[in-house]
């Protein structure tokens, strides 16, 4: 812990700012770009989410507590900024976040960005027919592959519900993927 508030007051400290963002950016972009793109699941979109995501990191450093990581803390801001991302589409759009979702999957063929199979989209439909605590708590936990208590620190709920939260979600997958 030491490591990272020396971390964060060089984030707070005019003369060290611009490297200190700069190793964050390096050491962030991938985690981040992926945790939003799976929750987004459009390219151009989770960029627009990234950037905002920095932006908010940028403008409230001086905020963070440490009461939690910095990880936790960032994974936390971009994960709601996609949620709003989405629903703010959604809402410009006329339909409900799940049909948007829907129809973001049916164009993740046309993707250049996305590398997956059929069994891929197959998944990612199952995925968005969950209640979205159960999307988020299965996302982060096995395409993000964090632990219960970093999920924990992430979405404030404790690792009990969580752990409950995905064993839902594996087993409403698993029947729809089945039934698909």
């Amino acid at each position: 812990m030491p490591e990272e508030e020396e971390f964060i007051q060089q984030l707070l400290n005019p003369k060290t700012q611009n490297e200190a963002f700069q190793k964050l950016l390096l050491a962030y972009q991938k985690p981040l770009y992926n945790l939003i793109r799976n929750i987004v699941l459009n390219h151009d979109d989770t960029d627009d989410a990234l950037q905002n995501t920095f932006i908010k990191v940028f403008q409230n450093l001086k905020n963070f507590k440490g009461q939690s990581k910095l990880f936790s803390w960032m994974y936390r801001i971009a994960t709601n900024e996609a949620l709003s991302l989405l629903n703010q589409k959604a809402k410009k759009h006329g339909v409900s976040s799940e049909t948007l979702q829907n129809k973001t999957i049916d164009n993740l063929k046309s993707d250049p960005y996305f590398d997956g199979d059929e069994i891929q989209i197959k998944l990612h439909k199952a995925i968005a027919a969950l209640p979205e605590k159960q999307q988020l708590v299965f996302k982060m936990k096995y395409f993000e592959e964090l632990k219960y208590e970093q999920i924990s620190d992430i979405l404030g709920t404790s690792v009990g519900a969580l752990k409950a939260s995905y064993h839902h979600a594996v087993k409403k997958i698993e029947v729809f993927v089945m039934a698909n």
